[in-house]
C-alpha cells in the first residue's frame, strides 16, 4: 500500500511538471502568432494609407543624380574661409587658385623709416599714418597639381611684384621662371604678412637682393632625416624688379650683359623644415630648426636692390652700365620650438666700382626672437606675442665710427594668426660719429595686418 501511494505521488509530480511546460509552450506560440497577426495588420494599413511608391525611370533618375553631383561639385569649387577665396580644390584637378588682398595701415612717429644718416636724426619729427603694404594676391595650380603659379600687384604703387611658375613634379628637383623675391635671405623671403615686426631691420636694406627676373632650380630632399636639406640656385638679369617702373620713372636699362647668379644652401638639421614665416604660431611639439648658408655676385648699375628694382647705398653715386660688381655672403639660422622662435642672420658684402676704382666693405647682423608667455603664465592671453630684435650695419669696415644699430622691442596680438593682427613695435636706432657723440632717436610704430 505504502508502495503505491508514493508511485502515484511520484506520477502526479511528473504530469504536473509536463503540464506546465506545455502550457509554457502554448502561451508562447499563442505570443508569436498574434505578433504576427498585428504586424501584417499594421502593414497593410500603413499601406493603404500611403500612396503607391514611384516608378522606376533609370532616365530621370540618373539626370537628377548628375544635376545633384553638379551642384555640389559648384559648391565646392567656390569657397571662403579666413585665409581667403580658394577657387577648386588645392592638390586637384586642372586649376586651382586662392585669391587674397592684403593690407597694413601704420601710424609712424616720430619718422616714417629707418634713419641711416645725419640728416635723418636731425630732422623734423614727421607723424605718419597710411597704407603701408596693399597686396592682391592669387597663386594656385594649372593643368596639373604639380605646376604651379604665383602672382602678386601691389595696389599702393601700382606695379607688378610677383609673376611665377614653379613646374614640381618631384620634391628634389623643382624649376622656377619669372620674378620673384629671390631665395637668397630669410628675413626678405618672409612675406611682410608674416613678420615679428612692423618691418625688417636696417640690415635688410643694405643686403637684399630682393626680387629679379629669371630662372632657377631648387628642391628638398631627406625629407625627415638629419641630412635634411633644401637648395636654390638661380640665374637673373641682376637689375631688379621689372615689367613696368614707377609712374614718370624710365624704364628699366637691361643692357648690362652680365647675369646675377645667386645659391643657397639650407640644412634642417632635425629633420623638421622651417619654413618662410616668423613666430611660432603653430606651437611646434617638436623643434624645427635651420642652418643655412647663401652666396650672390652681380655686376650692374646698381648698389642695392629693393621692391622698387635696382637703387643705390648711401654714399654711391648713380652707376653707369656695369659699374658695380657685387659679391655677397650670408650666413644664417632660425628655430622654432612651443611658442618661441629665433632668427639670426650675418651679412658681408663687396662693392668694386669699376669706374672710380674703389672697393667698399660692408658687413650686417641680426639676431631676433619672440615668445608667446602664455605657454608660461596660463594668464597671459594666448593671442600675445612679446619680442625683441638687435641689428647692426657697418656700411664700410675701412671707414671708422659710422656703424648703424637697432634695437627693437615688440607686442603682436594675433586676432586669427597673420591674417589679422596689431602689431606695435619700438625701435632705437644709433649711428655713430668721428670726433662726436652717437646721434639717437626713438620711433614707435602701430600697424594693423589685415588678410582676406
Amino acid at each position: 500500500m505504502t508502495f503505491y501511494i508514493g508511485f502515484l505521488n511520484h506520477f502526479k509530480s511528473i504530469m504536473f511538471r509536463r503540464f506546465v511546460a506545455v502550457l509554457v509552450y502554448l502561451i508562447a506560440l499563442g505570443t508569436a502568432f498574434a505578433a504576427d497577426e498585428s504586424s501584417e495588420i499594421l502593414a497593410s494599413g500603413s499601406s493603404a494609407s500611403l500612396p503607391p511608391p514611384p516608378a522606376v525611370n533609370p532616365i530621370r533618375d540618373s539626370l537628377q543624380e548628375r544635376e545633384f553631383k553638379e551642384s555640389e561639385k559648384k559648391k565646392r569649387f567656390f569657397q571662403y574661409s579666413r585665409k581667403g577665396l580658394q577657387i577648386g580644390d588645392k592638390g586637384e584637378g586642372r586649376f586651382s587658385g586662392k585669391l587674397n588682398i592684403r593690407s597694413q595701415k601704420r601710424f609712424s612717429s616720430p619718422f616714417q623709416s629707418a634713419p641711416r644718416k645725419e640728416s635723418h636724426f636731425t630732422g623734423a619729427d614727421e607723424n605718419d599714418l597710411r597704407f603701408r603694404r596693399a597686396r592682391f594676391k592669387i597663386s594656385g595650380h594649372a593643368f596639373t597639381p604639380w605646376i604651379k603659379y604665383n602672382y602678386e600687384y601691389d595696389l599702393v604703387d601700382t606695379r607688378n611684384l610677383n609673376a611665377f611658375v614653379t613646374v614640381g613634379k618631384w620634391e628634389w628637383l623643382q624649376f622656377r621662371f619669372g620674378q620673384w623675391k629671390v631665395d637668397y635671405s630669410r628675413e626678405r623671403s618672409d612675406s611682410s604678412g608674416k613678420q615679428q615686426f612692423a618691418d625688417r631691420s636696417i640690415v635688410n636694406r643694405a643686403f637684399t637682393v630682393d626680387r629679379q627676373k629669371g630662372a632657377a632650380i631648387l628642391g628638398r630632399f631627406m625629407n625627415g632625416t638629419l641630412g635634411d636639406s633644401r637648395y636654390y640656385v638661380g640665374v637673373f638679369t641682376g637689375n631688379g624688379r621689372g615689367f613696368r617702373t614707377a609712374p614718370g620713372k624710365p624704364e628699366l636699362d637691361h643692357g648690362d650683359g652680365s647675369p646675377m647668379v645667386v645659391a643657397r644652401y639650407q640644412w634642417n638639421f632635425l629633420g623638421r623644415d622651417v619654413g618662410y614665416s616668423q613666430s611660432d604660431l603653430k606651437y611646434h611639439e617638436k623643434p624645427a630648426a635651420a642652418l643655412s648658408f647663401g652666396a650672390a655676385r652681380n655686376r650692374s648699375r646698381f648698389t642695392r636692390f629693393s621692391s622698387s628694382g635696382g637703387g643705390r647705398l648711401d654714399g654711391f653715386e648713380p652707376g653707369l652700365r656695369g659699374q658695380y660688381s657685387l659679391r655677397q655672403f650670408m650666413e644664417e639660422t632660425a628655430l622654432k620650438y612651443r611658442g618661441f622662435s629665433l632668427q639670426h642672420e650675418l651679412h658681408w658684402k663687396r662693392i668694386q666700382d669699376n669706374v672710380n676704382v674703389q672697393t667698399t666693405y660692408m658687413r650686417g647682423s641680426y639676431v631676433q626672437a619672440g615668445y608667446f608667455f602664455h605657454y608660461l603664465f596660463p594668464r597671459i592671453p594666448k593671442q600675445l606675442e612679446l619680442g625683441a630684435r638687435y641689428a647692426l650695419v657697418d656700411p664700410n669696415r675701412v671707414r671708422p665710427n659710422d656703424l648703424q644699430k637697432e634695437l627693437a622691442f615688440v607686442a603682436n596680438w594675433f586676432f586669427y594668426g597673420h591674417a589679422n593682427k596689431l602689431t606695435f613695435d619700438t625701435s632705437r636706432y644709433s649711428l655713430a660719429r668721428h670726433g662726436a657723440d652717437d646721434l639717437l632717436d626713438t620711433q614707435v610704430r602701430l600697424q594693423w595686418d589685415v588678410s582676406f
